[in-house]
Protein backbone atom coordinates (compact mmCIF):
# COMPACT_ATOMS: atom_id res chain seq x y z
CA UNK A 1 0.00 0.00 0.00
CA UNK A 2 2.84 2.76 0.91
CA UNK A 3 4.35 1.57 -2.75
CA UNK A 4 0.76 2.50 -4.55
CA UNK A 5 0.49 5.62 -2.16
CA UNK A 6 4.47 6.59 -3.20
CA UNK A 7 3.47 6.30 -6.92
CA UNK A 8 -0.14 8.07 -6.64
CA UNK A 9 1.49 11.15 -5.29
CA UNK A 10 4.35 11.22 -8.00
CA UNK A 11 1.53 10.88 -10.42
CA UNK A 12 -0.65 13.70 -9.13
CA UNK A 13 2.56 16.02 -8.53
CA UNK A 14 3.46 15.34 -12.39
CA UNK A 15 0.28 16.18 -13.77
CA UNK A 16 0.77 19.89 -11.66
CA UNK A 17 3.81 20.16 -13.34
CA UNK A 18 2.65 19.19 -16.76
CA UNK A 19 0.47 22.02 -16.34
CA UNK A 20 2.82 24.42 -15.22
CA UNK A 21 5.36 23.76 -17.39
CA UNK A 22 3.00 23.35 -20.78
CA UNK A 23 1.21 26.95 -19.67
CA UNK A 24 4.48 28.75 -19.68
CA UNK A 25 4.83 27.68 -23.72
CA UNK A 26 4.50 30.71 -25.95
CA UNK A 27 1.93 29.60 -28.77
CA UNK A 28 4.48 29.85 -31.78
CA UNK A 29 6.60 26.21 -30.26
CA UNK A 30 3.20 24.83 -29.61
CA UNK A 31 3.37 23.32 -33.28
CA UNK A 32 7.06 21.71 -33.27
CA UNK A 33 6.36 20.51 -29.60
CA UNK A 34 2.91 18.78 -30.72
CA UNK A 35 5.02 16.99 -33.04
CA UNK A 36 7.51 15.86 -31.15
CA UNK A 37 4.87 15.08 -28.63
CA UNK A 38 3.34 12.62 -31.09
CA UNK A 39 6.90 10.79 -31.87
CA UNK A 40 6.67 9.76 -27.89
CA UNK A 41 3.22 8.97 -28.18
CA UNK A 42 4.10 6.73 -30.70
CA UNK A 43 7.34 5.05 -28.75
CA UNK A 44 4.42 4.95 -25.91
CA UNK A 45 1.74 3.04 -28.13
CA UNK A 46 4.55 0.43 -29.40
CA UNK A 47 5.21 -0.07 -25.50
CA UNK A 48 1.55 -0.80 -24.88
CA UNK A 49 1.18 -3.34 -27.30
CA UNK A 50 4.65 -4.56 -25.94
CA UNK A 51 3.47 -4.95 -22.55
CA UNK A 52 0.23 -6.38 -23.80
CA UNK A 53 1.53 -9.17 -25.80
CA UNK A 54 3.34 -10.52 -22.69
CA UNK A 55 0.26 -10.20 -20.28
CA UNK A 56 -0.46 -13.47 -18.63
CA UNK A 57 -3.67 -12.37 -16.04
CA UNK A 58 -6.85 -11.55 -17.41
CA UNK A 59 -6.46 -8.06 -15.05
CA UNK A 60 -3.20 -7.54 -17.02
CA UNK A 61 -4.80 -7.93 -20.48
CA UNK A 62 -7.31 -5.20 -19.65
CA UNK A 63 -5.18 -2.89 -18.57
CA UNK A 64 -2.98 -3.26 -21.28
CA UNK A 65 -5.81 -2.91 -23.57
CA UNK A 66 -6.99 0.60 -22.46
CA UNK A 67 -3.30 0.87 -22.66
CA UNK A 68 -3.24 0.56 -26.24
CA UNK A 69 -6.66 2.62 -26.69
CA UNK A 70 -5.67 5.53 -25.25
CA UNK A 71 -2.38 5.98 -26.12
CA UNK A 72 -3.58 5.39 -30.17
CA UNK A 73 -6.71 7.70 -28.87
CA UNK A 74 -3.34 10.11 -27.75
CA UNK A 75 -1.74 9.52 -31.21
CA UNK A 76 -4.65 10.50 -33.32
CA UNK A 77 -5.72 13.24 -31.32
CA UNK A 78 -2.15 14.64 -31.37
CA UNK A 79 -2.41 14.79 -35.11
CA UNK A 80 -5.25 15.83 -35.93
CA UNK A 81 -4.99 19.07 -33.61
CA UNK A 82 -1.36 19.62 -35.36
CA UNK A 83 -2.93 19.72 -38.67
CA UNK A 84 -5.50 21.92 -37.34
CA UNK A 85 -2.71 24.38 -36.00
CA UNK A 86 -0.68 23.83 -39.32
CA UNK A 87 -4.11 25.05 -41.00
CA UNK A 88 -3.94 28.49 -39.16
CA UNK A 89 -0.63 29.62 -40.16
CA UNK A 90 -1.58 28.87 -44.38
CA UNK A 91 -2.70 31.87 -46.49
CA UNK A 92 -6.00 32.56 -46.99
CA UNK A 93 -5.83 31.17 -50.73
CA UNK A 94 -3.79 28.31 -49.54
CA UNK A 95 -6.61 27.30 -47.03
CA UNK A 96 -9.03 23.84 -48.12
CA UNK A 97 -6.41 22.83 -50.98
CA UNK A 98 -4.98 19.14 -49.90
CA UNK A 99 -2.40 17.85 -52.23
CA UNK A 100 -3.85 18.89 -55.09
CA UNK A 101 -2.09 19.19 -58.24
CA UNK A 102 -0.49 22.56 -59.79
CA UNK A 103 -2.83 21.73 -63.42
CA UNK A 104 -6.21 21.30 -60.95
CA UNK A 105 -5.29 24.39 -58.77
CA UNK A 106 -4.49 26.42 -61.53
CA UNK A 107 -7.77 25.34 -63.26
CA UNK A 108 -10.44 25.69 -59.81
CA UNK A 109 -9.87 28.89 -57.95
CA UNK A 110 -9.73 28.42 -54.34
CA UNK A 111 -13.51 29.26 -52.18
CA UNK A 112 -13.27 32.25 -50.29
CA UNK A 113 -14.12 31.59 -46.51
CA UNK A 114 -17.51 32.23 -45.59
CA UNK A 115 -17.92 35.97 -43.20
Amino acid sequence: MTDFLTLFTIFVLSIFLGIEVISKVPSILHTPLMSGTNAIHGIILVGAIAILASADTTTLRVIGFLAVVLATLNVIGGFVVTDRMLEMFKGRGQRGRRDQGAAASAVTPPAEPAQ
